[in-house]
């Protein structure tokens, strides 16, 4: 049975399902999809911590899926801006886990991802899926995936 660790970048794929199609991403429809027939080694999700009680809701549903939620405070810059990307953590977690794990399956459309996926692919022989909305994810990411999943309407709730 194929060893999969998955990595879901949360507000990547929030905002990219909901600018592309209005609508919010079907987790429990990707994992039944993307762990079919396959054993699960990890599963994080990463998003940031703005501790508000509709938030703490999304966080158990993740978890009550099988993934491991990691949180990140939310950062309010003086200047208006906010702060909280995960990429160097999912970046550190997936080279972890790579040795342990058939496949990484990446849920971001973040092209910061595609040296990750090569470096992956090069060192350690994964195989490497990227879930994604096709007009908002990266052609690098895209390129340097070995399979390329478009979240469309099936994986939307």
């Amino acid at each position: 049975m194929e060893k999969v660790a998955i990595f879901a970048d949360v507000q990547n794929i929030y905002y990219t399902t909901r600018q592309s199609y209005q609508r919010h991403f079907n987790y429990a429809a990707f994992w039944a999809q993307a762990t079919a027939n396959r054993e699960v080694v990890a599963a994080f999700a990463y998003a940031i911590d703005k501790g508000d009680s509709k938030q703490l809701g999304f966080q158990q549903i993740l978890r009550n899926i099988g993934f491991e939620v990691k949180l990140k405070p939310y950062i309010q810059r003086s200047d208006g801006s906010a702060k909280g990307d995960w990429d160097v953590g999912i970046t550190l977690d997936a080279i972890d886990y790579a040795a342990k794990a058939d496949v990484i399956i990446l849920l971001s459309g973040d092209g910061d991802f595609d040296l990750l996926l090569n470096k992956a692919r090069s060192v350690y022989g994964v195989t490497t899926e990227v879930y994604g909305v096709p007009a908002l994810t990266a052609p690098s990411l895209i390129k340097s995936a070995d399979r390329f999943i478009a979240i469309s309407d099936k994986l939307l709730l």
